[in-house]
């Protein structure tokens, strides 16, 4: 490919809402071009990076078995109805009308539609293990689209299905996926890690998620660096930090907290560390009739140590409270007495359940708000001066508590979601009756698993993990342009552009991704664009170096300059492609 064929259409500035870097910089780069609120073009140059992250993902499905087909944008609302998400899924789901009235969807996922190829197509168990991905356009509604394609509306897929005749074999397809998901960022060349994780609405019980390691990840991760440890924050699981409850060592005490709301501000008052301090939150789950209306609502109490952070994801899971919500003011006060910021459990003017901690539930002479505005309790010990509370893990873990599986502390750093493997089981097959015959001749439910991966989101990822103040730096799978020869002058010198179209035809002949820059633009020109765009390899071919026989090599990351024989040059460019490029 040679340059002046191609289009190059970079920026010196970035739009004023482009919030992250990857979205700046894609922007600038000339990779995408807004259209709508969380919709974009993908230029020439950011479609070349979607084609290679496609074909990674392409040969690795096949490799695992997985079958391409294609299921359409447009869903009918029957498939969404009989698996009852098109009640359950929210705004995000795009519904639309035809011209006959009838109700569709602009698709967000496709496990229904997967599912109804299944029950027509799927009869025997000799018909499975199957596995049907395509890769394709969907599309969610975000209330708030924002950073770039990260978090957009329209943006591309792979989703895969898997197929089994019980529950065993399922979790042979499960880790087929798994493995082959591993192989496939691994060979992007990108740091990840696989975290254990919640189903969310997709629904079902096993479940792992594939996170780019960048410091501006959405998702916060929970690794053990003693061990194979990792999990979502979402999912960890937080042990006490107190191991057992101490005795009472103090009376309990009504004090004075003038305006002090805050766990911080009550123990700054008070002269305690922070750890001695409980925070309430109040929780509610509506109570509903049998038409569906709302009659009232059952009102929780959650208490977490004041300096931890109530996990909403562990709440939903507490027998009773799934489908909850933030009480409102009106609620509280009606509960309690006073304003948010010095609730307690004690004195309440209604029931309440109160759920603590399960390192609430081992402290003794803690400190906790008095139901009345300006105090507090100090000195609180449970069984002598309240009940003993449900107790489960409802907070967030932290930086240096001691990991699930005993092996050393745990440590948090930022990811970005880019595929998830779901074991879905029976959730769609059985709602909307995909079964087949088993060998013992009875008709049986098909196990299901789901597995996807976010193909335009890898490229916001891939650069939120691979920049510098330059711009770019593409890992040499994902490139748009393994390589890019600039010569200097190469309208005006018959020796550089001999040079250079000699050493593009041996790069073209060896099978490397290269682009020779034949614009007559000025040589800064020229290199600030290439080291925006973030290609991995620039060759420079100036009249200078050639007098000795030389070209320059310049390694984009970390900006390392070399030189090499012309007659050189391109054994040593494929070298290092070949260096830099993880095994398939």
């Amino acid at each position: 490919m040679k340059a002046s064929r191609f289009h190059i259409s970079t920026l010196k500035e970035a739009p004023g809402d482009a919030e992250i870097v990857s979205h700046r910089l894609m922007t600038r780069a000339g990779m995408i071009k807004r259209i709508a609120g969380g919709v974009y073009n993908y230029l020439p140059m950011g479609l070349r990076v979607i084609r290679k992250i496609e074909g990674i993902i392409r040969e690795e499905m096949n490799r695992a078995g997985a079958i391409e087909l294609l299921m359409p944008v447009v869903q009918p609302a029957e498939l969404w109805m009989e698996s009852g998400r098109w009640e359950q899924y929210g705004p995000e789901l795009l519904r639309l009308k035809d011209r006959h009235g009838r109700d569709f969807i602009i698709q967000p996922t496709s496990e229904e539609v997967i599912t109804d190829i299944a029950r027509q197509e799927i009869r025997s168990y000799r018909q499975m293990p199957k596995n049907f991905y395509h890769i394709q356009t969907k599309f969610r509604d975000e209330r708030r689209p924002r950073f770039g394609v990260m978090r957009g509306r329209e943006f591309t897929m792979k989703d895969a299905y898997s197929f089994d005749r019980d529950h065993e074999r399922a979790l042979v397809s499960y880790q087929a996926m798994y493995d082959a998901y591993t192989r496939t960022f691994t060979r992007m060349g990108l740091e990840f890690r696989t975290v254990a994780a919640d189903t969310g609405a997709i629904g079902g019980s096993a479940s792992h998620e594939f996170q780019v390691i960048a410091d501006t990840g959405e998702d916060a991760i929970a690794w053990c660096p003693e061990s194979d440890f990792a999990a979502n924050v979402e999912l960890a699981e937080a042990l006490p930090l107190v191991a057992a409850r101490p005795p009472a060592g103090e009376a309990m005490v009504k004090t004075p907290t003038p305006g002090r709301a805050k766990c911080e501000d009550v123990a700054e008052l008070l002269g305690l560390p922070l750890a001695r301090t409980v925070k309430s939150l109040v929780l509610a789950v509506d109570r509903r009739n049998g038409q569906g209306a709302v009659t009232g609502a059952a009102i929780w109490l959650l208490l977490v140590r004041g300096d931890h952070d109530l996990n909403e994801v562990k709440a939903g899971k507490v027998p009773g409270l799934a489908g909850f919500r933030f009480a409102s003011e009106t609620e509280i006060i009606d509960t309690f007495g006073c304003a948010p910021g010095y609730l307690g459990p004690i004195g309440t003017r209604r029931p309440v359940t109160v759920v603590a901690d399960r390192t609430v539930a081992n402290m003794s002479d803690f400190v906790c708000g008095a139901n009345e505005n300006d105090f507090h309790y100090t000195g609180v010990n449970w069984g002598r001066d309240l009940a003993e509370p449900l107790v489960a893990d409802i907070r967030n873990v932290v930086a240096g508590d001691p990991s699930p599986d005993g092996k050393g502390a745990l440590a948090i750093q930022r990811g970005i979601e880019v595929g998830h493997v779901f074991y879905l089981g029976t959730k769609y097959s059985e709602a909307m009756g995909a079964t087949f015959v088993d060998d013992d001749g009875k008709s049986k439910v098909i196990e299901m698993g789901c597995y996807g991966i976010g193909v335009t989101r890898l490229l916001g990822a891939a650069i939120e993990q691979n920049h510098d103040e330059r711009g770019i730096i593409w890992p040499v799978p994902i490139a748009p342009f393994e390589v890019v020869i600039v010569p200097l002058g190469y309208r005006k010198s018959d020796a550089v552009r001999e040079a250079a179209d000699r050493i593009y035809a041996d790069l073209v002949a060896a099978g490397a991704d290269v682009l020779l820059d034949d614009r007559d633009e000025r040589p800064g020109v020229m290199f600030a664009e290439w080291e925006l765009i973030g290609v991995p390899l620039r060759v420079t071919v100036g009249e200078r170096s050639l007098k000795e026989g030389q070209l320059e090599l310049l390694e984009r990351r970390g900006m390392v300059n070399t030189t090499a024989p012309l007659d050189e040059a391109a054994a040593r460019v494929l070298a290092r492609l070949r260096e830099l490029t993880p095994a398939n």
